[in-house]
């Protein structure tokens, strides 16, 4: 079958691979429809993302469609369309027993520990699979990366009305916008590209932009009237981002990391202990994330009609794929088509 494989930073080669064997017990046989490009992929293809070896086939944001089912796989029939929970747990760990499933111990996330979606056919767990009868396959292809800041804004325990900063505006920081504003916050955005703070200003509501690194807590008492934000989220993946953002933080409020980066990060320890700050790291996401999700998009509550701004087929995509990493491209979100 024919599969994307990314041999080593920098370099994917398009292959023919064995098609996998039938579905067993709780497994499902799908055919990979829509593959959405997302910053793990373009780190990993810079040769940047921490934790990842090589060769590995990517891919796992995904719509699918159901071609065959095993024994007790009653949750979906052949012809359904789904987005895929693409983080296999192991379902006996600590933060499993806790629910917390999206943090396992023994975590394997399609695409990145283990191979994922750039290909024709993939056997699943069943369980894995959330169906629609009415999203598109590009709707549920964005099903992952909204649940990224879906669950980071729970997290957080946002409240309505009250105020955050939002630090990036690539994919994931839109997600955390997305639900911010659903949690009823005033969301203050700080990001210095043009293309994505114009984006942001057309779509969303947001309470004030913010479009420098330099003296941003200054700006922010005056925009807050001598206050800080009482929640702040960094969804940058930059190590110098997520060190400054303690910064920002009102006393008694919370720093949330989304963005992973791989190099080390520190910061005043006296400055954060004097503020009484929650430090919340935010990883992956649950089930019931994606499905609430799927839900806010089938109600009409998430309009996912501004995110995909490019796709191609796998042979384009291989020569597309480094022009998704310049910002000046405008890619907000690309889409590959396999079939």
């Amino acid at each position: 079958m024919p599969t994307i494989v990314l041999e080593e930073p920098g370099r994917f080669v398009l292959e023919h691979t064995p098609e996998p064997t039938p579905p067993g017990r709780g497994e499902a046989l799908v055919r990979i429809r829509r593959v959405g490009i997302c910053g793990t992929d373009l780190h990993a293809f810079e040769g940047t993302q921490p934790f990842f070896d090589y060769p590995r086939i990517l891919g796992h944001e995904l719509g699918v469609e159901v071609l065959a089912t095993g024994p007790d796989a009653s949750l979906v029939r052949p012809g359904d369309h789904c987005a895929v929970v693409p983080y296999m747990d192991c379902g006996d760990c600590v933060p499993c027993r806790m629910g917390k499933t999206n943090c396992c111990t023994n975590l394997d996330v399609l695409g990145v520990h283990v191979d994922g979606g750039m290909r024709d056919v993939l056997t699943l767990p069943a369980a894995k699979l959330l169906r629609s009868d009415v999203l598109s396959l590009e709707q549920l292809a964005l099903v992952e990366t909204l649940s990224i800041g879906a669950h980071a804004v729970d997290r957080a325990a946002i409240e309505e009305g009250e105020t955050v900063l939002l630090i990036g505006a690539g994919p994931i920081g839109l997600s955390v916008l997305t639900f911010a504003l659903l949690a009823g916050a005033r969301v203050i955005l700080l990001e210095i590209s043009p293309r994505r703070i114009e984006f942001c200003k057309r779509r969303y509501d947001l309470f004030e932009v913010i479009t420098s690194t330099a003296d941003v807590e200054s700006k922010l008492y005056r925009v807050l009237g001598g206050e800080l934000p009482t929640a702040v989220f960094d969804a940058t993946g930059h190590a110098g981002s997520m060190m400054r953002a303690h910064e920002y933080v009102s006393n008694g409020g919370r720093l949330v990391y989304v963005g992973i980066t791989g190099s080390e990060i520190s910061f005043d320890g006296p400055g954060f202990h004097r503020r009484e700050m929650t430090l919340l790291s935010s990883r992956n996401a649950r089930a019931s994330d994606l499905q609430r999700v799927i839900d806010h998009i089938e109600s009409g509550r998430v309009d996912t009609s501004p995110w995909i701004t490019h796709t191609a087929g796998p042979e384009r995509m291989l020569a597309d794929f480094p022009t998704w990493l310049d910002p000046d491209n405008g890619v907000v979100k690309a889409v590959l088509e396999m079939a």
